[in-house]
């Protein structure tokens, strides 16, 4: 395989990334095939010893996105870097989709939770408010004004909880991404 053949399938296998980071990465390429040149060997023996273009252009891919979802914090960064790292092996099927659903799972389950016992607060609240003028269907079984301030601390223990989760979300995503990384480093063979 020649230097046009091999800068073709690596470009054309480089799909999702920025044309910036394309561009570095066919930049950094050519420089290889400059300096393997220069040296005296020859485009075909430069092209063997980088290896397969795809393979290659699969890692890469995958530390680009992973270094943009590091840089910039979202579901649709993390989500593309760990699809990304899943196309480099099967074991990575076990080793990155596993977690990754297990803390999305974790995540969507106190979310739920803090939603759920802010709207109870709110529904004991409105019902302690709304409940005397209605004594068919309200059963006063504590004093509406303990009612009312339980109510209260309720509805404020579901908004700290629901703070405490984008918190932890935060963290999560920050401890993912390393942990992305980790494994790229293991599969290039770094570790």
């Amino acid at each position: 395989m020649n230097k046009k053949d091999f800068m073709g399938r690596l470009s054309s296998h480089l799909g999702g990334i920025s044309w910036k980071d394309r561009e570095d990465v066919i930049s950094d390429f050519e420089e290889h095939f400059k300096e393997g040149l220069a040296e005296g060997r020859t485009e075909e023996d430069i092209a063997d010893s980088l290896g397969d273009p795809k393979a290659l252009a699969r890692q890469l891919r995958a530390s680009i996105l992973v270094s943009e979802a590091e840089r910039t914090t979202s579901a649709a960064n993390i989500t593309r870097a760990v699809f990304a790292t899943l196309g480099l092996g099967f074991l990575n099927l076990v080793f990155i989709l596993g977690p990754f659903i297990a803390i999305v799972a974790v995540l969507i389950s106190l979310f739920a939770a803090a939603i759920s016992v802010t709207a109870s607060g709110i529904t004991v609240f409105l019902a302690s408010i709304i409940g005397p003028f209605f004594p068919q269907y309200y059963a006063v079984l504590i004093n509406p004004a303990a009612a009312i301030f339980s109510s209260i601390g309720l509805t404020c223990f579901g908004i700290l909880f629901f703070i405490g989760d984008i918190y932890l979300a935060k963290l999560l995503y920050r401890l993912f991404v390393r942990y992305i990384k980790f494994n790229l480093r293991i599969i290039k063979g770094k570790e």
